[in-house]
């Protein structure tokens, strides 16, 4: 399934979550997407906890 398909399959999510159930709602289902979208990258090896954590300094080594 292709980036463009998974990001309609979302957006009508949202839509429907907005028209039926108000804008808070709106606001679960976003939350809830973005919490699943980290957890799948996480889970494919794309990002590291670290990523969360580190200091951010100017130095970089």
């Amino acid at each position: 399934m292709s980036i463009a398909v998974i990001g309609m399959i979302a957006g009508m999510a949202l839509g429907f979550a907005g028209y039926f159930g108000g804008f808070g709602a709106f606001l679960l289902v976003a939350a809830l997407g973005a919490l699943g979208f980290v957890i799948g990258r996480f889970l494919e090896g794309d990002l590291d906890p670290g990523d969360f954590f580190r200091t951010r300094d100017h130095r970089r080594r």
